[in-house]
């Protein structure tokens, strides 16, 4: 369902929007600090850090319960930020203001949002998006909200083998390191479905389709798809293959194929649903985990129970009108579509 978007008048200079800033995210990627911007052009705005330790919700629900809740939610920060506002903003009825501030911004270059400079334009211009998302419940924990994709297996091994080295060796050297451990050490893992057994290097549940050619589907080419599109890949290959799948750059992928690393289409499935449910059973001393928007989740040893479920509409945000640019195609490729679904801004639509 669609959020309630104010009167340009009601958010003027950042009236009644909360901004709540991660100030852990992003810290591999050199950038200007966007609090001067955001003061210049949102000076009324209720502006929050999120330090270590921290809770979103925490800080959300209490501007909620004020005499004055705000009626847009805001952050600053990765794609795991991002996501858990959107989670917020859809429990609270809210529009979501999202400012790209990690280190890949996956969800925010799919609707367009090139930087903070972008996302106030749009909540100036009141241009908004319906967005998709994937609700993902392991076991009998509470359901998470995912704008981007759900995965287990090699990328989130690999995730797990980074964090931890990332307090001594930063987030890129140690995801170089990380990538060679996998290279080495990387194993298949074993999934049920529908009471069929499969050995598998990785799943991914993506929000909305992608683009077919790939295997990690990190960054989705349609906001308003409602829609699950999983890739299963299986473990009949190498492990280079196995980690030469995770190459979500277009251009990284594009040359991994060139030379012969990416898996066959052969080995790679893909389902086009509107839920996807498995059993993950992990070897012992293996990682019980997965991942959803680049946030780990460990999970019971042994393995877990995981469901993922498309919420159509489930969060209005503020995006430039168009969304992304589409995507380019050669002769013989099939084109993804464009990011759709965004409302004309305010003063362009019929009274």
């Amino acid at each position: 369902m669609a959020a309630a978007v104010p009167e340009p008048s009601a958010v003027a200079r950042g009236r009644a929007v909360l901004i709540v800033r991660n100030t852990q995210s992003g810290t591999a990627v050199i950038r200007a600090d966007p609090g001067e911007l955001i003061a210049e052009r949102l000076a009324d705005a209720d502006v929050r850090e999120l330090g270590e330790g921290d809770d979103m919700a925490e800080i959300v629900d209490e501007a909620m319960r004020a005499d004055a809740p705000p009626a847009v939610l805001g952050v600053y920060g990765g794609d795991g930020s991002v996501s858990r506002m959107a989670e917020l903003a859809r429990k609270h009825d809210r529009p979501l203001l999202a400012m790209p501030g990690g280190t890949f911004n996956h969800f925010a270059r799919s609707a367009g949002i090139v930087d903070v400079a972008t996302a106030i334009d749009a909540l100036e211009r009141v241009s908004t998006v319906e967005v998709s998302a994937v609700e993902v419940t392991a076991d009998e924990a509470p359901p998470i909200l995912a704008l981007n994709a759900v995965s287990i297996g090699a990328y989130p091994e690999l995730i797990d083998e980074r964090d931890r080295r990332r307090a001594h060796l930063g987030k890129w050297l140690g995801g170089i390191v990380a990538a060679w451990v996998a290279l080495r050490s990387a194993e298949p893992l074993t999934i049920v479905r529908e009471g069929r057994r499969a050995r598998v290097w990785s799943v991914f549940v993506g929000a909305g389709r992608s683009d077919p050619k790939r295997v990690a589907t990190m960054q989705r080419e349609d906001l308003d798809d409602p829609t699950l599109d999983v890739r299963i890949h299986h473990a009949r290959g190498t492990r280079m293959r196995a980690v030469a799948s995770l190459a979500f750059g277009k251009r990284t992928a594009a040359v991994l194929r060139a030379l012969k690393l990416m898996p066959p289409r052969s080995d790679v499935e893909r389902l086009v649903v509107p839920e996807f449910a498995m059993t993950v059973r992990t070897e012992p001393g293996r990682p019980s985990v997965f991942v959803h928007d680049g946030e780990l989740e460990e999970q019971t040893e042994g393995g877990f129970r995981l469901r993922c479920v498309v919420v159509p509409r489930a969060v209005t945000v503020y995006a430039p009108e168009g969304g992304a640019p589409p995507a380019r195609c050669g002769a013989s490729s099939r084109c993804a579509r464009p990011a759709t679904g965004v409302r004309q801004p305010l003063a362009q639509r019929p009274r």
